[in-house]
């Protein structure tokens, strides 16, 4: 009866044990991280669109061979399947950490006897239970702070995916680039080959001389040369493109001939949502969690642990007589750890996990204030090279005037095969450049939607309307 009564009132203190403090709210974190920042009401960059975030950025570009290739990035790509990996080893460490909040039961069975190779001949079974009252909540701590680097695990195999999402894009876009400043490559030494040619004709009729063609067959072996560099960058960008997929890096993709239509603007939302909306940063607010329990558990490792035992044992020999007693037997009790003189290892501990958390609240600070950093540049950059874009085109317009203008001086005899050269290669240059601009324009978004200024939380994780995170969900042990 006694013992019935010492039990209730030990599980009535069980219960009533100390609740986990919260770790600190996200405004008082981001006072702590940042406190020579404060987000403005708008965008500094002129002309952002605040609207709502998009969810649908890759098919926005309406590009059904892109869309193809990310999904295969990420179902083949090793770099996010070690990251889902990585999320089930914390859940396992989830489960884990909190095992100790049940009772643990073990059996102890042994058998003896004169042949039995036990000299004392005792044989019996026994089951012995113990369950630690997490009166002060270590092990609580120890679960959530496991739980927290659960979530920061799915957050960056979320941010990965997005980011794998747009890596391959980036790379299509660029395997496209090359494949299209080789064509204006090819297109202007054919270009120089037929201008090598009427040289020569001018001179079998007397109206030209060797100087053309000499000039004109220096020409001719630059834009060779230039081919043969663009020839290996459009390999290495299709290789590139392969390594993401997967696949064995052959060069094999087949690119198209001309770039998708450029979407219309991202909307990217409000400077006070960004750090609520991208994996990375939440994912680093998570990790501060973490540390802030880390420091509740080392706290609470300075003080008694209790815990209750119960036993149902049953023993006999052979060999000799044991004294009278009740068999089987069963007994209850509980038992107190207090740590008096560890060395200051205790408190050693606490003044760590202090400082781990000081660095995790860093860590926050440096990825948000990169992903503030980000967004504005990618906002300055995309409508710096919407106005190149025009600008390259009319640069394009004028040079094909200007090359038509000097081809004709130059068969009717009043200019020279120079000014010929001259022209086309500033117009192939403007044609260049306005490849390079539009290539920009496009990795320019898929990198701006990858780093989340057009991604928002819920869809951090979904492309094109299909999961991108496939981790295992393992169900967790509940406070």
């Amino acid at each position: 009866m006694h013992s019935a009564r010492l039990i209730f009132a030990v599980c009535a203190i069980a219960a009533a044990g100390c609740a986990l403090n919260p770790p600190p709210p996200a405004g008082e974190l981001r006072g702590q991280a940042l406190p020579n920042m404060k987000a403005p009401a708008q965008w500094t960059t002129s002309g952002a669109a605040t609207t709502a975030v998009a969810d649908d950025w890759l098919a926005s570009f309406n590009d059904p061979a892109l869309n193809a290739l990310v999904r295969e990035a990420l179902a083949y790509n090793t770099d996010l399947r070690a990251a889902a990996a990585r999320v089930d080893t914390a859940a396992g460490y989830v489960r884990l950490s909190g095992a100790t909040l049940y009772p643990q039961v073990n059996l102890l069975a042994r058998g003896g006897g004169k042949l039995g190779g036990d000299p004392s001949g005792l044989k019996g079974v026994g089951f012995f239970a113990t369950w630690e009252l997490d009166l002060w909540g270590r092990v609580r701590a120890s679960q959530q702070g496991a739980q927290s680097i659960y979530d920061a695990a799915a957050l960056d195999v979320a941010y990965a995916r997005q980011s794998i999402a747009a890596q391959t894009a980036k790379a299509w876009f660029l395997a496209t680039e090359a494949q299209l400043q080789l064509a204006i490559a090819k297109d202007t030494l054919a270009s120089t080959e037929r201008l090598v040619g009427f040289a020569r004709d001018r001179q079998r009729v007397g109206k030209g001389d060797e100087y053309d063609i000499a000039t004109g067959l220096a020409n001719l072996d630059t834009y060779r040369d230039v081919v043969a560099q663009l020839e290996l960058a459009r390999s290495q960008a299709l290789r590139a493109l392969e390594t993401l997929l997967g696949r064995y890096p052959a060069a094999a993709v087949d690119v198209p001939a001309s770039f998708a239509t450029m979407p219309p603007p991202v909307p990217v939302g409000l400077p006070s949502e960004l750090l609520e909306r991208r994996p990375d940063v939440t994912g680093a607010e998570r990790r501060v969690a973490a540390a802030f329990y880390g420091v509740e558990e080392a706290k609470a490792a300075r003080l008694p642990r209790i815990s209750l035992t119960a036993n149902l044992t049953s023993v006999s020999s052979d060999l000799f007589v044991l004294q009278q007693r009740n068999n089987p037997v069963a007994s209850v009790g509980a038992s107190l750890l207090a740590p008096i003189f560890l060395g200051y290892a205790l408190q050693s501990q606490v003044d760590i996990r202090n400082a781990e958390q000081a660095q995790a609240i860093v860590e926050y600070g440096r990825v948000a204030a990169r992903a503030f950093g980000e967004v504005e540049n990618a906002l300055s950059a995309g409508f710096a090279l919407d106005e190149r874009t025009t600008i390259l085109a009319r640069a394009i317009a004028d040079n094909e005037r200007a090359l038509e203008l000097s081809q004709v001086r130059y068969r009717v005899g009043s200019g020279d095969l120079r000014g010929v050269n001259q022209q086309q290669l500033a117009l192939y240059s403007a044609r260049s450049a306005h490849v390079r601009v539009e290539a920009e324009r496009r990795v320019q978004r898929s990198t701006d939607c990858g780093q989340s200024p057009g991604t928002s939380r819920r869809a951090a994780s979904r492309v094109l309307g299909t999961p991108l995170v496939s981790v295992t969900v393992h169900s967790t042990v509940a406070a």
